[in-house]
Parts: structure tokens; sequence; C-alpha cells
């Protein structure tokens, strides 16, 4: 059931660098379907633990069935990244020898009937990651300026055609609520009228809603310039992202830290998915992942 669900991505590169090894705890800030923690526990038998985070119960549950073997090696927690401190001082530990996160949407939650995808056309405009907690894109939507929807859509996913778009959404939800993706998705069309070819007009206007919904560049930077507070010297953390923005701040942040004696780089260009994996995985095509070592004496 689990692997139906759940693909993970660059998983031989991320292990090989993050190199788990038995006695040492591993933080997996999204553990998702629990394909890249099912493998870190693995290869650090017969000790390794791994603290497990993640925003979305659905996935909890799923990566709790898959990891069940490795029993009481393995802890899952529903949060966001962001409180992984606070999450791992919860549990007595004040450093982890290894970090990953494995950014963007998965498929358990593409699955997820909360309008993601606007091939989802009944499904309420939710988009939260969390669905137990803050506003759902619906709310957000309709009472966000127009002036600061064309700025959400443009500068969280370079939709060109921002300002006609958030015109004709902020039109539209004067005559009834926009509830539904199908809605969403039929108003984007609209706005953008005119002939298109690979990509759905509606593309980025919903990543950027999702985003900004779900905080995630916020998240991402303040996490990322964080972490270094958690690992201990000689521990390494790998990120993956799907999206230029995201690996912009991991690139950024790793790089000025480096420059500080923080971090060690160990890819100096980010790594990507070979011809197997993305014929094997579409999804991979768009992923990058950058790794880093922390200096200091163990």
């Amino acid at each position: 059931m689990a692997d139906e669900h759940h693909r993970p991505v660059l998983l031989d590169e991320a292990c090989e660098l993050l190199s788990p090894a038995h006695g040492q705890c591993t933080l997996d800030c999204t553990v998702g379907g629990g394909g890249h923690a099912e493998k870190i526990l693995a290869l650090s038998q017969p000790d390794g633990k791994l603290i497990g985070l993640d925003r979305d119960p659905a996935a909890l549950e799923i990566a709790a069935k898959r990891l069940a073997k490795f029993g009481d090696r393995v802890k899952l927690v529903h949060a966001c990244f962001v409180d992984a401190a606070d999450v791992l001082a919860e549990n007595g530990i004040e450093q982890v020898h290894n970090v990953i996160l494995d950014l963007g949407l998965s498929s358990i939650q593409l699955d997820a009937p909360r309008g993601f995808s606007f091939r989802q056309e009944d499904a309420p405009l939710d988009m939260r990651a969390d669905p137990t907690c803050g506003k759902t894109a619906a709310e957000l939507l309709a009472r966000v300026r127009e002036d600061e929807l064309a700025d959400i859509l443009y500068n969280l996913a370079d939709e060109r055609k921002s300002r006609r778009i958030a015109r004709v959404i902020c039109s539209e939800r004067r005559k009834a609520p926009i509830e539904t993706a199908g809605q969403l998705a039929a108003i984007v069309l609209r706005a953008m009228a005119g002939p298109w070819r690979r990509i759905h007009p509606a593309t980025r206007t919903f990543m950027a809603l999702r985003m900004w919904v779900n905080r995630e560049l916020p998240n991402l930077e303040e996490t990322l310039t964080n972490v270094k507070d958690i690992v201990a010297p000689g521990g390494r953390v790998v990120v993956i992202s799907f999206h230029s923005k995201e690996d912009r701040i991991a690139k950024t942040v790793f790089r000025s830290q480096a420059r500080e004696g923080v971090w060690q780089i160990l890819t100096k260009r980010p790594l990507t998915a070979g011809a197997e994996e993305t014929g094997r995985n579409p999804r991979s095509r768009s992923a990058k992942l950058r790794a880093v070592e922390r200096k200091g004496v163990m």
C-alpha cells in the first residue's frame, strides 16, 4: 500500500550522502510515506534511530505502517519542520547526526481531496498540508486584496499574467464564493483566454496559492537558517527541492553559513535524477539535491 502512494526521489543519492550508521539519530523533517526513512533505518541497524516529522496526519499513518517493523527505533511526530528544535527538545535530544528534507507535494497529498490539483474538480479548495489547523485557500482567497494576490502569484510562481488573473478572481468572488478546485481552475482559464499547449494555465496559480497557504518558503528559510544548531559536528543535511525558489534558499543559506565556517558544502552543484529514475518516476525530473556537512570537533 505504501509503495503505491510514495516513491522516494533520489533515494540512493540521499542515503549515500547521509551515510547513516548504527548508534546515530536521523531527523526526517518530511517523512511522508516513509520511503527515505525506511532505507535510513535499514542502513543504521541495529540501533540507529529516526525522528520523523510531517504536517499531514494521513502521511504519518502511512509512514507508521511502513516503518512498524523498526519498532521503537522510530518515532513519528505530527509537526512542521520549522518546529524541529522544539520537537527534539521535547524528546530529550539536543542534536542529531543527520537531517533530511524532501520538499514539495507528495503523491499522498495529491491523492487527498483537498484541492491541491486543478484535476480535483469537486474537491474543496483547502490546500493545507496540515488539515487540522490554519485557514484554507478558499478562506484566504475570499479576503485577500487584489494587488496582494497579484504579488503572490508573481513572486511565488512567476506567473506573468498575475494581475489579470487576480482581477478576474476578485471579480468572480463578488458574484459567488470560490469553494472548489474546479471553480478556481475555470476562473483562471477564463482569465488566461487563449490557446495553451503543454502546461495547464492554472498550474502556476495553484502552486502559488499552495505555497502561500502553507508558508512554504518562509518556513524553509527559517528551518535551514537554524538547522546548524541541532546538527552534531560531522553530521550532514540533505535537502531535496522541486522548485527553483526552494533550491535558491538552500543554496543561499548554505553558502552564506559555509563562509562563516559552519558547513562544508558536499554538492557544489545540485544532484539531479538520472534517466532511469525519471522514466520510472516523472516527478523526479525537477528534483535537486544539495548536501552539507557540519564543521566542528566531535
